[in-house]
Parts: C-alpha cells; sequence; structure tokens
C-alpha cells in the first residue's frame, strides 16, 4: 500500500501522463470554424435522471441535515451537464478523445419555478446546445421533479455560458457551428444573440470601467449623508441609520477562501456577493476563481445595509 510521499508522487507522475496525452491532442484542433461540420440542436439533446426517490444511498449525498436537498449539489450537477452537452455537441467520431477543454464561463440565468424540492421524489435534466459563437456556448437546460409518483412538474430553467480552449487549456478553440432547424430554435438561437450583446453592454458599464451615472452618484451622496452625526460638522463622524447594519458586519471567511458578503438589501430582499479566491502556499499568492451573486427573500422585513467605504457603495 502507498503511503504519504510514495502517494503523492505517483498522483504527480499519473497528471504529467494525462498531460503529455493531452497535447498529442493539439493536432486534432480545428484551424478555423469553417473547417468543422455544423450541428443541430437535436445533437447535444440529452436527458438525465437523478433517482433521489429511488435511489436512498443516493439520496444521502443530496441531503442536509435540515433533511432537504442541497442545492449546491444541484448546481454542480448542472456544471457538469453543460460540459457533457458541449462535448457531445463538438464529438469527433473518428476520435477516442475530445480535443477540447471545456470550461464554465458563467451562470448567466437560472430562474426558479418552485421553491422547494422533496428528497424523496425523482429529478430529471434535459438540455442542449442553444446557441454558439466562434469558440463560445450558450447551453439551456431544465429540471423536474416527479410530483406524487405521476408526473414530472417543471422546477428551473439555466442558462449557462461555456467556452472551448485546446487540449492543453492554453488558449481559445474553435467549436462546431450551430444550425436551427425549427421557428423555435431559431428564437433560441436570436435570444442567444440577445444574451451576448446584453453581456457585453454589461461589461462595459462595470463600475471597473466606469464612473458611476448622475444617478448612481446621487444614491451614493445620499446613502453618504444619512450615515453623517448630524451633531458634528465632520466627514469623519458616521453613525448608523435606524434599521440598519455596516456592511462590513455581514462579512463571513472561511478556509476555502471565500467572501461572502451583504451588498444591498430593501425591503425582505437580500443581496449577497461572493468573492472566491485560491491562495498559492509556495508564492503566497491569491487569485480570483469566481465572484457569485446571489438575492434571497426572508419572510420578515430586513435591515439596511449601509457601506462606509466608497468600494463598498460601488
Amino acid at each position: 500500500m502507498l503511503r504519504g510521499k510514495g502517494k503523492k508522487e505517483l498522483k504527480i507522475k499519473d497528471h504529467v501522463k494525462a498531460m503529455e496525452q493531452r497535447k498529442l491532442l493539439h493536432n486534432l484542433l480545428a484551424k478555423s470554424q469553417k473547417a468543422l461540420p455544423p450541428r443541430k440542436m437535436k445533437d447535444s439533446f440529452i436527458e438525465v435522471l437523478l433517482p433521489l426517490g429511488t435511489d436512498p444511498e443516493l439520496r444521502d449525498k443530496y441531503l442536509t441535515v435540515q433533511n432537504t436537498v442541497r442545492f449546491g449539489r444541484i448546481l454542480e450537477d448542472l456544471d457538469s451537464l453543460g460540459v457533457l452537452i458541449c462535448y457531445m455537441h463538438n464529438r469527433n467520431h473518428s476520435a477516442m478523445m475530445s480535443p477540447l477543454s471545456i470550461v464554465t464561463a458563467l451562470v448567466d440565468k437560472i430562474d426558479m419555478c418552485k421553491q422547494s424540492l422533496s428528497p424523496e421524489q425523482d429529478i430529471k435534466f434535459t438540455g442542449h446546445v442553444s446557441w454558439v459563437g466562434k469558440t463560445s456556448m450558450e447551453v439551456k437546460m431544465k429540471m423536474f421533479q416527479l410530483q406524487n409518483n405521476e408526473d414530472y412538474w417543471p422546477v428551473l430553467d439555466a442558462t449557462f455560458v461555456m467556452v472551448a480552449r485546446d487540449s492543453e487549456n492554453k488558449g481559445p478553440a474553435f467549436v462546431n457551428p450551430l444550425i436551427p432547424e425549427t421557428a423555435e430554435e431559431e428564437e433560441l438561437f436570436r435570444q442567444g444573440e440577445l444574451n451576448k450583446g446584453r453581456r457585453i453592454a454589461f461589461s462595459s458599464a462595470s463600475l471597473l470601467k466606469m464612473a458611476p451615472s448622475p444617478e448612481e452618484r446621487n444614491t451614493i451622496h445620499e446613502m453618504f449623508l444619512n450615515t453623517l452625526d448630524p451633531k458634528t460638522i465632520s466627514f469623519q463622524s458616521r453613525i448608523l441609520p435606524p434599521k440598519a447594519v455596516w456592511m462590513e458586519n455581514t462579512k463571513l471567511k472561511s478556509l476555502d477562501i471565500c467572501h461572502p458578503q451583504v451588498c444591498f438589501t430593501q425591503d425582505n430582499y437580500i443581496q449577497v456577493r461572493v468573492h472566491s479566491e485560491v491562495a498559492s502556499l509556495e508564492s503566497n499568492e491569491h487569485m480570483t476563481t469566481n465572484v457569485f451573486h446571489f438575492t434571497f427573500m426572508s419572510e420578515k422585513e430586513v435591515p439596511l445595509v449601509f457601506p462606509k467605504t466608497y468600494g463598498g457603495k460601488l
């Protein structure tokens, strides 16, 4: 039995061997998108069953301590399914392995049709590629759950954006073009184009690139004035408005180096931003891997959140 150092060396050798095999696939990459055969939406369609109700051992992996379904595990399944769908869209029947490395660029949208999931009913996923650029793909996925052991009812609709990288994950790679066949598929493809334009516009208007708009500046200044102590004439004297909390007091940290923080509240809605990083033990450098934005709804009205800094207001 391998232990300690020997086991670690074996893992390193396996990784090096796998990377060498991936290098050999580089010759299978297309030099242009025109060199790849077009695909249809049905070519990547997939239906997957998650037997929560009929497989108790599997169900245990999806349960929380409150005996509810772990939604984080569902998100992992959607991510894995999105990658598989993209591989199906780009599969080369003459090759044993795909020369592409498919990675998730972003979760564009998840619409929930049902607020809670039953841990005792089977779940079904369906999905397919709905739009294709040169190196990126939009994937539409739906999730259903069995109701009373009779029919599957919709739970959520998800839209993921995936990108293709070369076999060594060093640069972009071309993907097979997509040809819509029906009016419904043409509408999905058109919506994909609109989504792309929306993402570009949103990125261009990022506060990392542009100053706040006049309306945003007024909001920021009003929030700042609400935190000034009227008894003084100093910008340094800050007070917390009634029924409010400081944003810095909502921050949490863990060894996973994720930084969740409540960044906005209104009525009974809570906006949470999670900044995820990885840290190198050798160089002590930190690198951002993901930034998540979650919106939660509370049964009761929640306190307002007030930032103390300019960055917090943004």
